[in-house]
């Protein structure tokens, strides 16, 4: 019998605010492109200032790797859960209120702490780049405490943020998750988030993967780095080790997913990018939302490809929606 939930997620809860730059202005506060870099509060007050004059290309939305995914599949059709970190405080609101509107569930005790949620400043570059300067404020503080273990039971699917790894609180409660998940029968899903987080945190990704998970979700960079790979054939053959499935954006050029038995190319849609921030995110959410369909990894992947491309024409992480249905159409 199918569960309550198709998908819990578990991952940081950030406040999103974009703004379009030149490289220059990246070289001149000396921010490294194309990564997430970790930043405390007084940084980020400062690229803030140094940025007052540039245009906001998106209002505040709330974010985080997972969210937006679980956001995306929740729009498409999904019943999800959601845990994160949230203070008691105005963006903490009206993160909460965010995830309710798209039909995301979140435990009961979630936004009642004094402190900072967290925020993330994104800055696209004219080449579409996303470059990520985040301060977590309260969501560093993500515990197992902020887990509903019972609803993990009660879901089909986990799917773990590898954005936690920066937090050993964090990295412990996504163990917990996926040693929990796989008590109740419940497959655990982890991206590997950010090719930083594989750099300087393999290890921690390690732990959190343990003996193995279901699916890895990744792009061609985070997987030949995690796999040690010179080459994404070679990368492929590595990832098995880690995952029963796997699938692997390759930006415009689609993805490649394994099912557990073949390896499939996905072609993408082609397509003018102006902004790649969330186009991974978008990928595991419309992915995942195909397999709780009962769609073929290779279907899933095409599915979830042409939904990639479809956030990339415009600024901000996620879909409009109404633009889901516009793609379901297309597809079922």
């Amino acid at each position: 019998m199918k569960r309550e939930f198709d998908i819990y997620g578990l991952g940081a809860a950030l406040v999103d605010t974009e703004i379009t730059l030149v490289d220059a202005d990246l070289h001149r506060m000396q921010v490294e492109k194309g990564v997430m870099t970790l930043v405390d509060e007084e940084r980020q007050h400062q690229l803030m200032a140094h940025l007052s004059d540039h245009l906001v290309a998106s209002k505040r939305a709330s974010g985080g790797s997972a969210a937006n995914s679980i956001i995306g599949a929740s729009y498409f059709g999904c019943k999800n859960f959601y845990s994160c970190k949230v203070a008691d405080d105005d963006n903490g609101r009206f993160y909460l209120q965010d995830m309710r509107a798209a039909g995301v569930s979140t435990p009961t005790m979630l936004g009642q702490e004094a402190g900072i949620t967290g925020k993330c400043l994104v800055m696209i570059t004219p080449d579409a780049e996303r470059t990520m300067n985040t301060f977590l404020g309260i969501s560093g503080e993500l515990s197992a405490n902020e887990i509903d273990f019972d609803a993990i039971g009660r879901s089909e699917m986990v799917y773990i943020e590898g954005y936690l790894v920066t937090s050993p609180s964090g990295r412990a409660a996504a163990i917990k998750m996926r040693e929990h998940a796989r008590k109740v029968g419940t497959r655990v899903a982890i991206s590997l988030s950010d090719p930083a987080m594989v750099q300087f945190f393999r290890d921690g990704l390690l732990e959190m993967i343990g003996d193995g998970v279901d699916i890895i979700f990744c792009n061609r960079d985070e997987a030949m780095q995690f796999a040690g790979a010179d080459t994404i054939d070679a990368a492929c053959a590595q990832l098995q080790r880690f995952a029963n499935t796997f699938a692997i954006t390759c930006g415009a050029e689609g993805a490649v997913v394994y099912d557990g038995f073949k390896l499939s190319k996905v072609e993408a849609p082609e397509v003018k990018a102006i902004d790649t921030n969330g186009a991974g995110d978008m990928f595991a959410g419309a992915f995942m939302y195909g397999l709780s369909q009962g769609l073929s990894f290779e279907f899933a992947g095409k599915f979830a490809a042409t939904a990639a491309a479809k956030v990339v024409t415009q600024y901000g992480p996620r879909l409009r929606p109404e633009q889901h249905e516009e793609l379901k159409r297309g597809f079922f």
